[in-house]
């Protein structure tokens, strides 16, 4: 993970410096620092590394054909605003009646 890495994560999930910081339990001058480039504890990076996988966020190595680099992806939302169910059907009230013609297939 790099510093730079640190600095998309947050953006991806809105989150402030301070917030990453409470979350992680490293210092806010702490995250700047790594975010500006400045190497750190590998205890410190890991810490940062798993409050942002709790999070949702996925690092991308960029060591792959056609990679842009280094970078993230929020794999889950930061904070779902909807109740998904994936083991319910939804039945849309259009499809209730069946308006093809006999033999139609489908």
């Amino acid at each position: 993970m790099r510093g730079i890495q640190v600095k998309m994560a947050r953006a991806a999930l809105g989150w402030g410096v301070r917030d990453l910081a409470a979350k992680s339990g490293v210092t806010a001058n702490t995250v700047n620092r790594i975010e500006n480039g400045s190497d750190a504890k590998q205890s410190t990076m890991d810490a940062l590394q798993r409050a942002l996988r709790a999070a949702g966020i996925t690092f991308v190595d960029g060591n792959y054909s056609g990679s842009g680099g280094p970078g993230v992806r929020l794999t889950s939302p930061s904070q779902a605003s909807i109740d998904v169910n994936e083991n319910e059907t939804v039945q849309y009230k259009e499809f209730l009646e069946n308006d093809a013609p006999p033999g139609a297939g489908g």
